[in-house]
């Protein structure tokens, strides 16, 4: 008891007198765990070829583009601006240089680590700030969103900025905050479709603040609320224009997926849905992927959930304010989610799995740092109890920190096997075959194009490079690294020789077929 409380009371004295100390301690910590190694840290696969494809032709050939990437649940895409965002990065390299993007998307992490710790001391003072930003800085999937391109790992960053500003709004009594809560929430919007599951909470905060302003001091808010109606409109121009030139083909999908056009299998029932992705929601911005530490999980979201109901019923008013809102926002986007995004049910090993809610981490994050101090506050018996929280939970997300190589070995991987590919083809023309049918080759198809070694069509190719993935061997129906590559082949009879067979990555398989016509030898 004695040691919680000399912790308690020197921590307060170094926060209140050395803010910016600390904030620049979190800063330092939180660039060490995302920066180093970044070539070889995030994953490469598809999704990642594909962004990087469209941004260098955005920089190098001024093909702006309308749409975002594919979403994986419909037939849509997410939104525009994310390219947008990427491509001062890109620019710098003419599209050429992964490293470049890698850097912006770890430098916009360590600033919402920045954010979080600022929100966190607005909120509830220097220690929940510095916790918030210690849970952030340390979160297991924070730094892995740091690592790889993807277009929900820039949300942590936009949804911070919204909160905040929310918060600033709210607090100061100041309507131009919510235009920069609405710029925040436009982005995350635009980064995964699903984060427009944030507007309703931030709406209702807005609407609020002008019901308690008097009906004589209300036209701030009027122009505040108009320029984030311009916001939206002009954010959302391009995805129009694709519309108007490619008959609403992003509409009718986004129709047909939220009426019926969904997985044909429902999966578990609504209310096992909502505990399961709750429990997803809650845990994994603290300690990562359900399924890797499933007691963990189950201790982290016990916990948030105890602090959050702590801090609604007992913190200071504007504390107890802003939980209650926390709560409310995390319910609803539960709900919202455990309807929209039915996949959340299921966990795919080897696959992202969790960015369908990432805008809802700087919550959690907030409700951690708020909820500790407000329990640190509570006598002896609170400040022990606190700093088995922190050293408990620092502990637990050290040790499960993502390793310094990705398991498909990141862009280098990719690289040296685009180098080989180009090597081995020995100035052949060719093509390139994914396995599954369904998965597009861009992880490949971006290290060749780059190279100067454009894939062409089949019919105009002398070489078949094959790509299987053994994560779907399943789908394919046969094991890579021979028998799936024949079964493929065997559609296209001409390609009959097998000159090259090689592992990319622990997860693909690259296996390069020549024309019968142009093989050595042939008549």
């Amino acid at each position: 008891m004695l040691i919680a409380s000399h912790w308690r009371a020197t921590a307060s004295r170094w926060l209140d007198r050395h803010p910016w100390l600390i904030l620049a301690g979190l800063v330092a910590l939180a660039a060490l765990l995302r920066f180093p190694d970044l070539a070889s840290r995030g994953q490469w696969d598809s999704d990642q070829g594909h962004d990087m494809l469209v941004l260098r032709a955005f920089v190098r050939d001024g093909q702006v583009p309308l749409l975002g990437p594919p979403t994986s649940i419909g037939d849509f895409h997410h939104g525009v601006l994310y390219y947008h965002l990427l491509a001062p990065a890109a620019a710098v390299t003419g599209g050429d240089s992964p490293l470049a993007i890698l850097a912006t998307i770890a430098l916009a992490n360590v600033v919402a680590v920045a954010v979080v710790w600022w929100l966190g001391g607005a909120i509830g003072g220097p220690l929940a700030g510095a916790v918030a930003g210690l849970a952030i800085a340390l979160s297991p999937s924070a730094i892995e969103e740091s690592t790889f391109i993807w277009n929900p790992n820039l949300i942590a960053l936009s949804s911070s900025i919204a909160l905040a500003a929310a918060w600033l709004a709210w607090t100061r009594r100041r309507a131009r905050w919510w235009i920069v809560a609405g710029l925040g929430a436009t982005v995350t919007m635009h980064l995964h479709v699903l984060g427009a599951v944030l507007l309703l909470p931030l709406a209702v905060a807005f609407v609020a603040d002008v019901r308690r302003t008097g009906p004589g001091h209300r036209r701030p808010f009027a122009i505040a609320g108009l320029a984030v109606v311009l916001i939206l409109v002009v954010a959302y121009v391009p995805l129009g224009i694709h519309e108007l030139s490619h008959d609403f083909a992003e509409t009718r999908a986004a129709a047909s997926f939220l009426t019926g056009g969904g997985p044909a299998d429902p999966g578990p029932s609504l209310p096992v849905r909502m505990v399961f992705i709750a429990l997803r929601v809650v845990a994994w911005p603290l300690i990562g992927l359900v399924t890797n530490a499933p007691v963990a999980a189950l201790i982290a979201a016990m916990g948030v959930v105890v602090l959050l109901v702590g801090l609604g019923l007992d913190a200071p008013g504007p504390r107890r304010s802003a939980a209650r809102w926390g709560a409310a926002t995390l319910v609803w986007s539960v709900l919202a989610l455990s309807v929209g995004a039915r996949s959340l049910a299921t966990v795919v090993p080897g696959l992202p799995n969790d960015h369908y809610h990432a805008f809802l981490d700087p919550i959690v994050f907030l409700v951690t740092g708020v909820g500790v101090a407000g329990l640190a506050r509570r006598g002896m018996a609170g400040a022990a109890a606190a700093l088995v929280i922190v050293v408990g939970l620092s502990a637990f997300q050290v040790a499960a920190r993502p390793g310094p190589v990705s398991p498909d070995g990141g862009w280098t991987a990719a690289e040296a096997a685009g180098a080989r590919i180009v090597a081995e083809l020995d100035d052949r023309p060719a093509a390139l075959l994914g396995l599954p049918d369904l998965k597009p080759t861009d992880a490949y198809g971006y290290p060749l194009i780059r190279a100067g070694w454009p894939p062409v069509a089949i019919e105009d190719a002398d070489a078949l490079v094959v790509l299987c993935d053994r994560l779907f061997e399943t789908a394919i129906g046969a094991p890579c690294d021979g028998p799936a590559e024949a079964l493929a082949v065997a559609s296209h009879p001409e390609f009959g020789l097998l000159t090259s067979r090689f592992p990319a990555s622990p997860r693909t398989v690259i296996s390069i077929y020549l024309r019968l016509a142009s093989a050595p030898g042939a008549p």
